[in-house]
């Protein structure tokens, strides 16, 4: 009775393969890297230099909200986030699948989509947020 029992573990295995596994339960660590880092602090500082009108300056989150904004942490429920703007989108290269950058409260984020989970941090990046 062979069998069945292969067609089981073949079924198990198939499953197994097919699920998809969060970056923290294979143990890949997903942050920006430096050349994005880089690209993004650029990107910031040339529009605070070329930026002819103020900028409404933002309240920012609740102070308890805002120190929770750290790597590790998911990311508030309900939290108004923002996508990067399309010209810095064009400079940098696409994020690692099953993950997005963000912007929020002046920080650049680093979020995995599935799990909300925060995995990099860019403070202050925004200036005049």
């Amino acid at each position: 009775m062979k069998g069945p029992t292969i067609y089981i573990r073949a079924a198990i295995t198939m499953l197994a393969i097919a699920a998809p596994a969060h970056s923290s339960e294979i143990g890949v660590d997903v942050v920006f890297t430096d050349g994005e880092a880089s690209i993004i602090r650029a990107y910031y500082q040339d529009q605070v230099v070329h930026r002819t009108g103020k900028r409404k300056p933002s309240k920012g989150l609740p102070p308890g909200i805002a120190k929770n904004l750290q790597q590790g942490k998911p990311l508030p429920p309900g939290i108004a986030k923002q996508a990067l703007p399309a010209g810095l989108i064009e400079q940098l290269p696409p994020p690692r699948d099953g993950f997005e950058r963000i912007e929020l409260s002046g920080k650049v984020l680093l979020v995995e989509i599935a799990t909300q989970v925060i995995h990099d941090v860019l403070d202050e990046m925004i200036i005049g947020k």
